[in-house]
């Protein structure tokens, strides 16, 4: 059996969303003769609370090496766990690397710093490695026009390294093709010399049936036959806000089309871990709909208890970016909950067609900007079609057979493919 390591700087039991990319792919590697070991920063040194559920759902026989990293100072000086333990998983990797006789080396990114552990590891081991963009590392961040900004810097940082990072990569994958384009086209030798994929960020169907184990129950609302209530779960995107304020306003110009609505924004904080955070809440008060039609409880909550939420639910929200690229993780684990989806989504996003063909749900599109600032207008009318959807939505009717594609064993069935390809092509060349 061949051996891969992945370095995933998160880990449960952290409850980013991002841990669970490389969770569904160490659940599924050894099925394809592939043996994962985890290099991962100990979770003392995470910003955010453990779920240690999400940690029992772990294989068994998983083998996980932890690290430490440099502590957060206060002022928060240092927060990227990349950087804060960059030298201790640079060391730990050699190590295991030699040890192990490490076929593949494959690094999830954010933390985008991360990335270069590739490049220094090749140099110093020969070993080839790949990197997974589970977020684009360089993109328009918001602000950066204004000079010497953060996210100037930050924009500018990010042109400098990726380059640096990505150089003598083998593999470079993402959760669809959009996410790593822009890295061929800035390092158009990569064409030629890598192999590149696009994969789903997939889901795995036994963790809905894993949390009836677990005897969790509800508590952010409760239910509510009068009311028709939808779940966004995780993160705003700082270019989603734009779309709804003109979502909140057209709320507001007709209460009584909405007057039975409910949407409850649940992780969807400033951080992960401030109860007090609001995004939501101010533009919520603004349009006189606090705690009458929008809800929101900031702080993120374990990713069980996210699901126990989505299934208590009378339908999921999702809201996207006026980004092309954005192909948000929680429409997979929304089709999962077999609870009818009203998203608002670009039309380029790959979750369109994820949402149409599953039958799951009904999507707001839009094309551009100019399109993205008129969805407050048909709002009202959108929301009438998705009642009638969600009366007649039958949880049987989801298309199962086209949406196995997505799932956690298909996804890392195609990773394991190109790893074989990549692995066999370095061994002939060996001798």
């Amino acid at each position: 059996m061949k051996k891969i390591l992945i370095i995933s700087p998160h880990f449960p039991p952290s409850n980013l969303t991002a841990v669970h990319r490389a969770r569904f792919f160490v659940q599924h590697l050894p099925e394809n003769n592939w043996e994962p070991i985890v290099l991962m920063v100990d979770e003392k040194y995470y910003e955010e609370e453990p779920d240690r559920n999400l940690e029992k759902m772990l294989p068994e026989c998983l083998r996980i090496e932890k690290v430490p990293a440099m502590g957060l100072t206060r002022p928060r000086l240092v927060g990227d766990i990349g950087l804060r333990a960059f030298s201790s998983v640079y060391k730990r990797a050699k190590e295991l690397i030699v040890e192990e006789k490490i076929d593949f080396l494959y690094i999830t990114i954010p933390s985008f710093y991360g990335a270069l552990w590739g490049r220094r590891l090749h140099k110093s081991t020969g070993i080839p490695y790949g990197i997974d963009y589970i977020d684009p590392w360089v993109h328009e961040f918001p602000g950066a026009e204004k000079i010497f900004s953060r996210h100037w810097f930050a924009t500018k940082v990010a042109n400098f390294l990726e380059p640096i990072a990505v150089k003598n990569a083998s593999l470079i994958t993402g959760v669809a093709a959009s996410y790593y384009e822009g890295v061929l086209e800035r390092n158009p030798h990569l064409k030629n010399t890598a192999r590149y994929l696009a994969i789903p960020y997939g889901s795995e169907k036994s963790d809905h049936e894993k949390v009836k184990d677990f005897n969790l129950s509800p508590y952010i609302f409760k239910k509510n036959p009068e009311k028709i209530q939808l779940v966004y779960a995780g993160a705003m995107l700082p270019k989603a806000y734009t779309i709804l304020e003109d979502i909140f306003q057209a709320i507001q110009k007709e209460p009584e089309t909405f007057s039975a609505l409910e949407i409850h924004f649940i992780g969807s904080g400033k951080t992960p871990n401030d109860p007090h955070g609001f995004n939501i809440k101010p533009l919520a008060e603004k349009y006189g709909l606090w705690q009458t039609i929008i809800f929101e409880y900031p702080k993120r909550i374990p990713y069980l208890d996210v699901l126990v939420h989505l299934n208590a639910a009378d339908g999921v929200f999702i809201l996207g970016s006026t980004e092309p690229h954005y192909t948000p993780s929680k429409v997979y684990q929304a089709v999962l909950s077999e609870k009818p989806v009203l998203a608002v989504l670009h039309r380029q996003s790959t979750a369109v067609e994820v949402l149409y063909n599953s039958n799951s749900g009904m999507v707001i599109d839009f094309d551009s900007d100019e399109e993205a600032r008129n969805i407050g207008s048909s709002f009202g009318d959108k929301y009438r079609e998705y009642l009638v959807f969600l009366k007649n939505f039958d949880p049987s009717r989801i298309d199962t057979v086209g949406f196995d594609q997505y799932s956690a064993s298909r996804i890392t069935h195609s990773l394991a493919e190109v790893l074989d390809e990549i692995v066999g092509k370095v061994h002939s060349d060996q001798g």
